[in-house]
């Protein structure tokens, strides 16, 4: 799934390569990200399942109702890891699901989405194959289906074109080593290497408590070719970046013993609202 992500993603793969010559490619995930449309098994189940097979634990259900969204995330189990681990080869991630709330969209909305996810047939039971694949588990759309879509929900629009394909993927920066492991440092690190950051809400995205810290680049584009041969430009996916602070039940604690346990936890509604999947070009 990474690698997929890494080959149709170049700003995410030239930041990761930028943070770990710097940081001695000790990169840890967050989490990863995925999308999917809530229809006929096709929704968030589709991918949680592999997930769940191996040792996740879902947690809290989050809500965001103008979107019509619904998303699930899912804890790691604690495995043990050989220091010096990097990346998906790191600590593992949290796994934050998403799913579009179909029957909340237009008749024709639905009956586009409708469309591809039964031709698809059981398409569904190979949901986490076809994000490792990189493939499609139902026929190219018509670049009118895209386009009607693109006016009704970024999101929709995105998951016909995408499919499983990992969304984003999060740094941790406060599992960084060097001086960027504080995440305005490493949004003015990003910036000065010429990426452009998702400004929607403002860079830095912050969660009530004061907590969670995120910020983000606005999506890559890919060419694609639709079913009738219209070849055009659409969003394809985003890096982010996270940092959780100590819980003030242990703030005490030396900078040495602090776990990601005693870090805050979970996501928030609010910061994830405001990410935008529009497409860029480098400014360098």
């Amino acid at each position: 799934m990474e690698a997929v992500y890494l080959n149709r993603n170049p700003t995410a793969k030239a930041i990761l390569e930028r943070v770990g010559s710097v940081d001695n490619d000790q990169i840890c995930y967050d989490h990863i990200a995925f999308r999917t449309f809530g229809v006929n098994g096709y929704g968030i189940d589709s991918m949680a399942n592999f997930f769940l097979d191996f040792g996740y634990t879902q947690q809290e259900e989050l809500r965001f109702p103008a979107k019509k969204l619904k998303a699930l995330w899912f804890s790691p189990p604690r495995l043990p890891l050989s220091d010096g681990g990097s990346r998906v080869n790191g600590p593992l991630p949290r796994i934050f699901i998403s799913e579009l709330l179909v029957d909340q969209m237009s008749p024709k909305a639905q009956e586009i989405i409708r469309k591809y996810t039964e031709i698809s047939g059981c398409g569904n039971k190979h949901a986490a194959l076809a994000s490792a694949l990189g493939s499609l588990i139902w026929g190219k759309p018509l670049y009118s289906e895209f386009q009607h879509l693109a006016r009704e929900s970024e999101y929709a629009a995105w998951a016909l074109v995408n499919g499983y394909a990992v969304n984003h993927v999060t740094i941790s920066t406060h599992r960084l080593k060097s001086h960027l492991r504080n995440i305005k440092s490493l949004n003015q690190f990003i910036e000065k290497n010429g990426f452009k950051l998702n400004s929607e809400g403002g860079v830095l995205k912050v969660s009530p408590d004061g907590m969670l810290l995120q910020s983000s680049t606005v999506a890559d584009s890919i060419s694609f070719c639709f079913s009738d041969n219209i070849t055009e430009s659409v969003p394809c996916s985003y890096i982010e970046f996270a940092e959780r602070l100590v819980l003030p039940q242990f703030k005490n604690l030396p900078e040495k013993e602090v776990m990601e346990f005693h870090r805050r936890d979970g996501f928030e509604v609010g910061n994830a609202d405001k990410r935008s999947l529009r497409a860029h070009r480098r400014t360098s």
